[in-house]
């Protein structure tokens, strides 16, 4: 399949891929008129190749040495070196658990009896007879449907959500508010909620009536902002003098962020208009101009994201974000979320092949309204 190097709009030009993620490789002439844009393809093998090169380039750490004597990884460039695929599974909830109340950390001695219990809650199907008891009234076991879950065949073979906590103990990642949970929803972002779940009850009148991660354009847990879901909860970075990219392994979504300066323009994308800079040895991103139809946790087009990436040691990475959008959430609130270097390669993920699976749900509805004739 070959790859388009418009990518959108900056400063009232067309950006491209290469010129992006490779600047140093290849220069493509920028266009005041988009009818003047001539279009550049390259195959998926060779824009690996263009990426890979750019990140060797640049990426190789030189070690500055601390005060203290401590050796902190730089690049060529001298930026902190956050290139890298990094994981960020963890069994700590999003929101803390209300039976914790406003306990924000945990003992030592109670980490791994939490942990145990964390996966246990998680894998519904494990003890799937004795979980009977716990389903409620509208069948759910574990947020689960005992149901949904046969019918897919998505049991615990195929999570992969980690097994342990994060190295604070804290008892959820959500860190603010202090109570360790989202914030109330406003009265707009209720009703938005309550949208949803009507269209999903009904047949599916159209594609655009089924999520962006099953139509795989954009979710899961790639964000932004990111946060842990069922399984390949894997980033790679990638640095330049000027921009950097991170590149998700799920939906393989590759954002790039320029670090010179620019503004986000007006033109509103899936995963909003992302924009960095260091403040120290943090990286530190704003994003905003989503999509209206972009939606992170029932968010609207005026979500906010502040994200914040810091090298704590050798082997872990700190991120943090915060989210303000005051159409959605009474209050803004703020996670932080370690992640762990990863030796192995991360390859694509492909989702679903063809997206087949919608002409089966569009068939399928069609099928009940013509029944209900």
């Amino acid at each position: 399949m070959a790859l388009s190097g418009g990518v959108g709009f900056g400063n009232g030009r067309l950006i491209h891929h290469l010129d992006v993620v490779a600047n140093r490789v290849l220069v493509v002439p920028s266009f005041d008129n988009f009818h003047e844009v001539r279009t550049m393809t390259i195959r998926p093998c060779a824009l690996l190749a263009i990426c890979v090169a750019s990140a060797l380039l640049v990426s190789v750490t030189a070690f500055a040495q601390s005060s203290s004597g401590a050796a902190s990884p730089r690049t060529a460039d001298g930026q902190p070196d956050l290139s890298g695929v990094w994981d960020f599974r963890t069994v700590t909830p999003l929101e803390r658990p209300e039976e914790l109340a406003d306990k924000a950390f945990l003992t030592g001695e109670e980490v791994a009896a939490y942990a145990a219990e964390r996966v246990r809650a998680n894998n519904a199907d494990l003890d799937r007879e004795a979980k009977k008891q716990e389903t409620t009234a509208r069948g759910q076991v574990n947020g689960t449907s005992e149901t949904r879950d046969l019918a897919l065949a998505y049991n615990d073979f195929w999570w992969d959500r980690g097994t342990a906590v994060v190295e604070t103990r804290r008892t959820s990642l959500v860190i603010d508010p202090p109570n360790g949970r989202v914030p109330e929803l406003t009265t707009a972002g209720a009703e938005r909620v309550a949208e949803r779940v009507r269209i999903n009850q009904r047949p599916t009148e159209g594609p655009e009536d089924r999520p962006l991660g099953e139509r795989c354009i954009t979710g899961f847990n790639s964000g932004p902002p990111m946060l842990p879901a069922a399984y390949n909860m894997n980033v790679q970075i990638f640095q330049t003098l000027d921009h950097v990219v991170l590149l998700n392994e799920m939906v393989h979504n590759a954002r790039i962020i320029p670090l010179d300066g620019s503004d986000h323009g007006t033109v509103p994308m899936w995963t909003g208009v992302s924009r960095g800079h260091w403040e120290g040895d943090t990286l530190v991103v704003e994003t905003k101009n989503f999509l209206r139809e972009t939606s992170f946790r029932s968010s609207s087009d005026n979500l906010h994201l502040i994200e914040r990436i810091q090298r704590q040691d050798e082997d872990t990475l700190v991120y943090t974000f915060t989210v303000t959008d005051p159409t959605t959430w009474t209050a803004p609130w703020t996670v932080e979320l370690p992640m762990r270097r990863s030796d192995l390669t991360m390859f694509e993920y492909a989702c679903h092949e063809g997206n087949y699976g919608m002409e089966g749900t569009l068939s399928g509805a069609r099928v009940i309204e013509k029944s209900g004739e």
